[in-house]
Protein backbone atom coordinates (compact mmCIF):
# COMPACT_ATOMS: atom_id res chain seq x y z
CA UNK A 1 0.00 0.00 0.00
CA UNK A 2 2.78 2.21 0.96
CA UNK A 3 4.46 1.68 -2.40
CA UNK A 4 1.39 2.42 -4.27
CA UNK A 5 0.81 5.91 -2.46
CA UNK A 6 4.32 6.45 -2.93
CA UNK A 7 4.03 5.55 -7.11
CA UNK A 8 0.81 7.63 -7.02
CA UNK A 9 2.60 10.90 -5.46
CA UNK A 10 5.67 10.46 -7.67
CA UNK A 11 3.24 10.71 -11.08
CA UNK A 12 1.82 13.95 -9.47
CA UNK A 13 4.44 15.44 -9.09
CA UNK A 14 5.24 14.78 -12.45
CA UNK A 15 2.37 15.68 -14.72
CA UNK A 16 0.84 17.89 -12.87
CA UNK A 17 4.13 19.67 -11.12
CA UNK A 18 2.60 19.48 -7.76
CA UNK A 19 5.58 19.03 -4.87
CA UNK A 20 5.39 15.71 -3.32
CA UNK A 21 6.06 17.16 -0.07
CA UNK A 22 2.89 19.23 -0.92
CA UNK A 23 0.99 16.69 -1.45
CA UNK A 24 2.04 14.87 1.49
CA UNK A 25 0.75 17.63 3.77
CA UNK A 26 -2.46 16.93 2.01
CA UNK A 27 -2.68 13.68 2.98
CA UNK A 28 -1.72 14.49 7.05
CA UNK A 29 -4.57 17.16 6.87
CA UNK A 30 -7.17 14.52 5.09
CA UNK A 31 -6.16 12.32 7.93
CA UNK A 32 -6.41 14.71 10.53
CA UNK A 33 -10.33 15.46 8.96
CA UNK A 34 -10.94 11.77 9.14
CA UNK A 35 -10.04 11.32 13.02
CA UNK A 36 -12.14 14.97 13.50
CA UNK A 37 -15.08 13.35 11.80
CA UNK A 38 -14.96 9.93 13.50
CA UNK A 39 -13.61 10.77 17.08
CA UNK A 40 -15.60 14.12 17.43
CA UNK A 41 -11.95 16.03 17.35
CA UNK A 42 -8.60 15.99 16.49
CA UNK A 43 -7.15 18.60 18.84
CA UNK A 44 -5.10 15.66 20.35
CA UNK A 45 -4.08 13.36 17.14
CA UNK A 46 -0.70 13.54 15.51
CA UNK A 47 0.13 12.07 12.26
CA UNK A 48 3.54 10.78 11.24
CA UNK A 49 4.75 10.38 7.54
CA UNK A 50 8.16 9.31 5.74
CA UNK A 51 8.97 11.06 3.18
CA UNK A 52 10.73 8.80 1.44
CA UNK A 53 8.88 5.62 1.97
CA UNK A 54 5.45 7.19 2.67
CA UNK A 55 4.33 5.01 5.20
CA UNK A 56 2.43 7.02 8.17
CA UNK A 57 0.67 6.59 11.20
CA UNK A 58 -1.76 8.33 13.11
CA UNK A 59 -1.26 8.79 17.46
CA UNK A 60 -3.95 9.56 19.31
CA UNK A 61 -2.49 11.42 22.60
CA UNK A 62 -4.46 11.04 25.64
CA UNK A 63 -3.89 12.28 29.18
CA UNK A 64 -3.73 9.49 31.97
CA UNK A 65 -6.25 10.51 34.84
CA UNK A 66 -8.26 8.24 37.84
CA UNK A 67 -11.39 8.18 36.25
CA UNK A 68 -12.17 8.74 32.85
CA UNK A 69 -14.32 10.90 31.58
CA UNK A 70 -13.71 11.72 27.81
CA UNK A 71 -12.32 8.25 26.66
CA UNK A 72 -11.21 10.73 23.54
CA UNK A 73 -8.90 12.81 24.81
CA UNK A 74 -8.07 10.52 28.57
CA UNK A 75 -7.65 7.44 29.62
CA UNK A 76 -7.75 5.72 33.23
CA UNK A 77 -4.51 5.25 35.24
CA UNK A 78 -5.59 1.58 35.35
CA UNK A 79 -6.11 0.82 31.74
CA UNK A 80 -2.74 2.88 31.12
CA UNK A 81 -0.79 0.49 33.33
CA UNK A 82 -2.13 -2.60 31.66
CA UNK A 83 0.13 -1.18 28.92
CA UNK A 84 2.71 -0.31 30.91
CA UNK A 85 3.17 -0.14 34.47
CA UNK A 86 5.59 2.65 34.78
CA UNK A 87 2.87 5.18 33.36
CA UNK A 88 1.21 7.47 36.12
CA UNK A 89 -1.58 10.21 36.63
CA UNK A 90 -0.72 12.95 34.41
CA UNK A 91 1.60 11.29 31.83
CA UNK A 92 0.41 11.30 28.26
CA UNK A 93 -0.64 7.93 26.82
CA UNK A 94 -0.27 7.28 23.13
CA UNK A 95 -2.43 5.10 20.78
CA UNK A 96 -2.25 4.17 17.20
CA UNK A 97 -5.41 5.02 15.09
CA UNK A 98 -5.90 2.18 12.25
CA UNK A 99 -7.50 3.87 9.56
CA UNK A 100 -9.30 0.77 8.39
CA UNK A 101 -11.47 1.63 11.73
CA UNK A 102 -12.30 5.19 10.15
CA UNK A 103 -16.21 5.40 9.13
CA UNK A 104 -17.41 5.67 5.47
CA UNK A 105 -18.05 9.20 5.77
CA UNK A 106 -14.69 9.70 7.06
CA UNK A 107 -12.51 8.02 4.25
CA UNK A 108 -14.86 9.97 1.81
CA UNK A 109 -13.89 13.34 3.80
CA UNK A 110 -10.49 12.67 4.15
CA UNK A 111 -10.34 11.65 -0.26
CA UNK A 112 -12.63 15.07 -1.36
CA UNK A 113 -9.47 16.67 1.20
CA UNK A 114 -6.70 15.58 -0.72
CA UNK A 115 -8.80 15.97 -4.36
CA UNK A 116 -9.43 19.93 -3.59
CA UNK A 117 -5.78 20.05 -2.53
CA UNK A 118 -4.24 18.33 -5.68
CA UNK A 119 -7.09 20.97 -7.65
CA UNK A 120 -5.69 24.10 -5.75
CA UNK A 121 -2.26 22.85 -6.23
CA UNK A 122 -2.73 22.20 -9.82
CA UNK A 123 -4.01 26.03 -10.54
CA UNK A 124 -1.49 27.46 -8.31
CA UNK A 125 1.11 26.24 -10.66
CA UNK A 126 -0.82 26.72 -14.27
CA UNK A 127 -1.74 30.02 -12.40
CA UNK A 128 2.70 30.55 -11.72
CA UNK A 129 3.34 29.10 -14.95
CA UNK A 130 1.36 31.38 -17.00
CA UNK A 131 1.59 34.99 -14.77
CA UNK A 132 5.21 34.44 -15.47
CA UNK A 133 4.02 35.36 -19.49
CA UNK A 134 2.23 38.46 -18.83
CA UNK A 135 3.28 41.06 -21.16
CA UNK A 136 4.88 38.32 -23.20
CA UNK A 137 4.02 37.06 -26.86
CA UNK A 138 2.85 33.31 -26.69
CA UNK A 139 1.39 30.58 -29.48
CA UNK A 140 -2.02 29.34 -29.56
CA UNK A 141 -4.47 27.39 -31.02
CA UNK A 142 -7.59 28.82 -32.28
CA UNK A 143 -10.21 26.54 -30.31
CA UNK A 144 -13.65 28.12 -30.72
CA UNK A 145 -15.53 31.00 -31.33
CA UNK A 146 -17.75 32.17 -28.18
CA UNK A 147 -19.96 34.99 -29.42
CA UNK A 148 -17.77 37.23 -30.56
CA UNK A 149 -14.93 36.60 -28.36
CA UNK A 150 -12.64 33.37 -29.29
CA UNK A 151 -10.90 30.74 -27.36
CA UNK A 152 -6.89 30.17 -27.53
CA UNK A 153 -5.44 27.40 -26.48
CA UNK A 154 -1.78 27.72 -24.79
CA UNK A 155 -1.41 24.29 -23.91
CA UNK A 156 -2.58 23.62 -20.29
CA UNK A 157 -5.06 26.25 -20.57
CA UNK A 158 -7.42 28.14 -22.44
CA UNK A 159 -6.99 32.13 -22.88
CA UNK A 160 -10.11 34.60 -24.19
CA UNK A 161 -9.01 36.84 -27.27
CA UNK A 162 -12.36 39.64 -26.68
CA UNK A 163 -13.54 41.10 -29.77
CA UNK A 164 -11.95 44.64 -28.68
CA UNK A 165 -8.27 43.12 -28.58
CA UNK A 166 -9.30 41.62 -32.31
CA UNK A 167 -7.87 43.02 -35.66
CA UNK A 168 -11.20 44.38 -37.39
CA UNK A 169 -11.60 41.56 -40.42
CA UNK A 170 -9.38 39.00 -39.56
CA UNK A 171 -10.73 35.92 -39.46
CA UNK A 172 -9.24 32.61 -38.03
CA UNK A 173 -10.64 29.12 -38.58
CA UNK A 174 -10.04 26.60 -35.77
CA UNK A 175 -6.86 24.57 -35.38
CA UNK A 176 -4.99 27.93 -36.58
CA UNK A 177 -1.66 28.51 -34.89
CA UNK A 178 -1.35 32.44 -34.31
CA UNK A 179 0.60 34.36 -31.59
CA UNK A 180 -1.03 37.00 -29.08
CA UNK A 181 -0.05 38.94 -26.73
CA UNK A 182 -0.53 38.22 -23.06
CA UNK A 183 -2.14 41.20 -21.50
CA UNK A 184 -3.00 40.05 -17.87
CA UNK A 185 -3.36 37.24 -16.09
CA UNK A 186 -5.63 36.63 -13.62
CA UNK A 187 -6.48 34.11 -10.40
CA UNK A 188 -9.95 32.33 -10.61
CA UNK A 189 -11.83 29.60 -8.80
CA UNK A 190 -11.74 27.85 -11.90
CA UNK A 191 -8.56 28.56 -12.51
CA UNK A 192 -6.17 31.11 -14.33
CA UNK A 193 -8.17 33.66 -16.27
CA UNK A 194 -6.11 35.18 -19.19
CA UNK A 195 -6.58 37.64 -21.51
CA UNK A 196 -5.05 37.91 -24.81
CA UNK A 197 -4.67 40.80 -27.65
CA UNK A 198 -3.83 41.43 -31.59
CA UNK A 199 -3.90 44.52 -31.18
CA UNK A 200 -1.24 45.77 -28.56
CA UNK A 201 1.56 47.52 -29.81
CA UNK A 202 3.58 45.86 -27.58
CA UNK A 203 2.55 42.64 -29.89
CA UNK A 204 4.78 44.36 -32.76
CA UNK A 205 8.00 44.97 -30.21
CA UNK A 206 8.01 41.42 -29.22
CA UNK A 207 7.92 40.15 -32.27
CA UNK A 208 10.58 41.78 -33.58
CA UNK A 209 12.27 40.94 -30.10
CA UNK A 210 11.77 37.43 -31.36
CA UNK A 211 12.63 37.68 -35.37
CA UNK A 212 15.69 40.34 -35.09
CA UNK A 213 18.48 39.24 -32.56
CA UNK A 214 20.19 43.00 -31.78
CA UNK A 215 16.42 44.20 -30.54
CA UNK A 216 16.56 40.75 -28.66
CA UNK A 217 20.21 41.57 -27.06
CA UNK A 218 19.74 45.13 -25.96
CA UNK A 219 21.87 46.47 -28.86
CA UNK A 220 18.89 47.70 -31.06
CA UNK A 221 16.61 49.45 -29.07
CA UNK A 222 13.09 49.90 -29.43
CA UNK A 223 12.00 53.56 -28.29
CA UNK A 224 8.57 53.90 -29.34
CA UNK A 225 5.67 52.19 -31.16
CA UNK A 226 2.51 53.37 -33.03
CA UNK A 227 -0.03 51.28 -33.76
CA UNK A 228 -3.12 50.91 -35.75
CA UNK A 229 -3.84 47.80 -35.68
CA UNK A 230 -4.47 46.32 -38.75
CA UNK A 231 -3.50 49.05 -40.64
CA UNK A 232 0.07 50.66 -39.87
CA UNK A 233 2.55 50.25 -37.25
CA UNK A 234 5.54 52.99 -37.02
CA UNK A 235 8.17 52.15 -34.68
CA UNK A 236 11.43 54.24 -33.65
CA UNK A 237 14.79 51.94 -32.94
CA UNK A 238 17.93 53.13 -31.93
CA UNK A 239 21.61 51.33 -31.71
CA UNK A 240 23.78 51.32 -29.42
CA UNK A 241 26.41 49.90 -31.33
CA UNK A 242 27.73 53.31 -33.81
CA UNK A 243 28.66 50.09 -36.17
CA UNK A 244 24.94 48.61 -36.53
CA UNK A 245 22.50 50.16 -38.56
CA UNK A 246 19.32 50.08 -36.34
CA UNK A 247 16.74 50.31 -39.43
CA UNK A 248 18.69 47.83 -41.58
CA UNK A 249 18.62 45.57 -38.14
CA UNK A 250 15.07 45.34 -38.39
CA UNK A 251 14.10 45.06 -42.16
CA UNK A 252 16.75 42.55 -42.85
CA UNK A 253 18.33 40.95 -45.90
CA UNK A 254 15.73 41.79 -48.65
CA UNK A 255 13.27 42.78 -46.09
CA UNK A 256 13.54 39.13 -44.61
CA UNK A 257 13.21 40.01 -41.30
CA UNK A 258 10.79 42.75 -41.13
CA UNK A 259 8.56 40.81 -43.60
CA UNK A 260 8.05 37.87 -41.22
CA UNK A 261 6.84 39.91 -39.04
CA UNK A 262 4.37 41.60 -41.77
CA UNK A 263 3.02 38.14 -42.55
CA UNK A 264 2.38 37.19 -39.02
CA UNK A 265 0.19 40.24 -38.53
CA UNK A 266 -1.85 39.31 -41.72
CA UNK A 267 -0.09 42.10 -44.12
CA UNK A 268 -0.22 45.04 -41.79
CA UNK A 269 2.54 47.16 -42.90
CA UNK A 270 5.34 48.69 -40.78
CA UNK A 271 7.33 51.76 -41.18
CA UNK A 272 10.88 51.97 -39.39
CA UNK A 273 12.66 55.27 -38.44
CA UNK A 274 15.67 55.89 -36.96
CA UNK A 275 14.99 57.82 -33.24
CA UNK A 276 16.47 61.10 -32.76
CA UNK A 277 17.14 63.02 -29.69
CA UNK A 278 16.39 66.45 -31.93
CA UNK A 279 12.53 66.67 -32.14
CA UNK A 280 12.15 68.25 -35.04
CA UNK A 281 14.79 65.43 -36.53
CA UNK A 282 12.27 62.64 -34.99
CA UNK A 283 9.25 64.34 -36.32
CA UNK A 284 11.05 64.76 -39.74
CA UNK A 285 11.45 61.22 -39.70
CA UNK A 286 8.23 59.98 -38.21
CA UNK A 287 6.67 61.43 -41.40
CA UNK A 288 8.46 59.22 -43.93
CA UNK A 289 7.79 58.35 -46.89
CA UNK A 290 6.81 62.28 -46.90
CA UNK A 291 9.88 64.57 -47.38
CA UNK A 292 9.75 67.34 -45.40
CA UNK A 293 11.25 70.85 -46.42
CA UNK A 294 10.98 72.02 -42.81
CA UNK A 295 9.86 71.40 -38.95
CA UNK A 296 9.87 73.92 -36.28
CA UNK A 297 9.16 71.93 -32.84
CA UNK A 298 8.19 73.62 -29.27
CA UNK A 299 9.52 71.24 -26.88
CA UNK A 300 7.69 72.89 -23.86
CA UNK A 301 4.34 72.99 -25.71
CA UNK A 302 5.25 70.01 -27.76
CA UNK A 303 3.58 71.32 -30.81
CA UNK A 304 5.71 71.75 -34.06
CA UNK A 305 5.13 73.11 -37.71
CA UNK A 306 5.89 71.16 -40.46
CA UNK A 307 6.21 72.05 -44.25
CA UNK A 308 6.41 70.08 -46.91
CA UNK A 309 6.47 70.49 -50.96
CA UNK A 310 2.94 70.88 -52.59
CA UNK A 311 3.10 67.37 -54.30
CA UNK A 312 3.91 65.70 -50.85
CA UNK A 313 1.11 66.83 -49.01
CA UNK A 314 -0.94 64.14 -49.59
CA UNK A 315 1.47 61.18 -48.42
CA UNK A 316 2.66 63.02 -45.42
CA UNK A 317 -1.27 63.61 -44.46
CA UNK A 318 -1.68 59.93 -45.62
CA UNK A 319 -5.02 58.42 -45.95
CA UNK A 320 -7.99 59.79 -43.66
CA UNK A 321 -4.69 61.13 -41.72
CA UNK A 322 -3.16 58.14 -40.71
CA UNK A 323 0.23 59.23 -41.17
CA UNK A 324 0.47 62.13 -39.77
CA UNK A 325 -1.51 60.77 -37.15
CA UNK A 326 1.10 57.93 -36.26
CA UNK A 327 3.55 60.37 -36.33
CA UNK A 328 2.20 62.47 -33.55
CA UNK A 329 1.76 59.32 -31.33
CA UNK A 330 5.37 58.40 -32.14
CA UNK A 331 6.55 61.44 -31.03
CA UNK A 332 4.20 62.74 -28.60
CA UNK A 333 4.02 66.24 -30.38
CA UNK A 334 0.60 67.66 -32.23
CA UNK A 335 2.03 67.85 -35.44
CA UNK A 336 0.42 70.80 -37.93
CA UNK A 337 1.33 69.85 -41.88
CA UNK A 338 0.98 72.74 -44.33
CA UNK A 339 2.37 72.70 -47.97
CA UNK A 340 5.16 75.06 -49.35
CA UNK A 341 2.06 77.28 -51.05
CA UNK A 342 0.62 76.64 -47.85
CA UNK A 343 2.78 78.14 -45.65
CA UNK A 344 4.40 80.88 -47.84
CA UNK A 345 0.65 82.02 -47.83
CA UNK A 346 0.14 82.18 -44.25
CA UNK A 347 3.66 83.70 -43.55
CA UNK A 348 4.39 80.46 -41.84
CA UNK A 349 7.04 79.99 -44.19
CA UNK A 350 8.77 82.96 -43.92
CA UNK A 351 8.41 82.99 -40.03
CA UNK A 352 10.92 80.52 -40.07
CA UNK A 353 13.10 82.17 -42.40
CA UNK A 354 12.89 85.16 -40.09
CA UNK A 355 13.84 82.60 -36.82
CA UNK A 356 16.97 82.08 -38.62
CA UNK A 357 18.03 85.26 -39.53
CA UNK A 358 19.59 86.30 -36.09
CA UNK A 359 21.49 83.50 -36.03
CA UNK A 360 23.34 84.06 -39.01
CA UNK A 361 24.95 87.31 -37.46
CA UNK A 362 27.00 85.00 -34.91
CA UNK A 363 28.09 82.89 -37.45
CA UNK A 364 30.66 83.20 -40.37
CA UNK A 365 33.40 81.46 -42.14
CA UNK A 366 37.48 80.83 -41.65
CA UNK A 367 39.12 82.24 -44.64
CA UNK A 368 42.46 80.67 -46.46
CA UNK A 369 44.25 82.36 -43.57
CA UNK A 370 42.53 81.06 -41.00
CA UNK A 371 41.22 83.62 -39.94
CA UNK A 372 37.26 84.08 -38.62
CA UNK A 373 34.76 86.32 -41.00
CA UNK A 374 31.75 86.76 -39.63
CA UNK A 375 28.52 86.76 -42.76
CA UNK A 376 27.94 90.83 -43.63
CA UNK A 377 24.51 92.11 -43.94
CA UNK A 378 24.87 91.84 -47.66
CA UNK A 379 25.77 88.24 -47.61
CA UNK A 380 22.50 87.69 -46.05
CA UNK A 381 20.85 89.56 -48.09
CA UNK A 382 22.34 87.87 -51.21
CA UNK A 383 20.54 84.88 -49.73
CA UNK A 384 24.05 83.31 -50.49
CA UNK A 385 24.93 81.44 -46.97
CA UNK A 386 21.68 79.30 -45.19
CA UNK A 387 21.68 76.07 -43.07
CA UNK A 388 20.51 72.57 -44.25
CA UNK A 389 16.60 72.49 -43.95
CA UNK A 390 16.12 75.96 -44.54
CA UNK A 391 15.17 77.65 -48.34
CA UNK A 392 17.27 80.52 -50.01
CA UNK A 393 15.35 83.85 -51.58
CA UNK A 394 15.10 81.96 -54.50
CA UNK A 395 13.41 79.04 -53.76
CA UNK A 396 16.10 76.06 -53.79
CA UNK A 397 17.01 73.82 -50.97
CA UNK A 398 20.83 73.45 -49.60
CA UNK A 399 21.98 70.04 -49.49
CA UNK A 400 25.49 71.01 -47.90
CA UNK A 401 24.50 72.56 -44.19
CA UNK A 402 26.82 75.90 -43.01
CA UNK A 403 28.54 75.63 -46.81
CA UNK A 404 28.70 78.69 -48.95
CA UNK A 405 27.22 78.47 -52.44
CA UNK A 406 26.39 80.69 -55.32
CA UNK A 407 23.44 81.95 -56.26
CA UNK A 408 22.87 80.54 -59.41
CA UNK A 409 21.09 83.59 -60.78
Amino acid sequence: MNNELLDALNILEKEKNIPKETLIEAIENSLLQACKNHFGKSDNIRVEIDKETCEFHVWQMKNIVEVCEDPVTEISLADAKMHDSKYEVGDVFSTEVKSKEFGRIATQNAKNVILQKIREEERKVLFDEYYGKEHDIVTGVVQRYNGNNISINLGKVDAILTENEQIKGEHFKPTERIKVYVIEVKSTNKGPRILVSRTHPELVKRLFESEVTEVHEGIVEIKNIAREAGSRTKIAVYSNDPDVDPVGACVGLNGARVNAIVNELRGEKIDIINWNENAAMLIENALSPAKVISVIADADEKTAKVVVPDYQLSLAIGKEGQNARLAARLTGFKIDIKSETQAREAGDFMDYENDYEDEYYEDGYYDEDGNFVPYSDEDYEEGEYYEEGEYSEDGEYPENEGEKQENEE
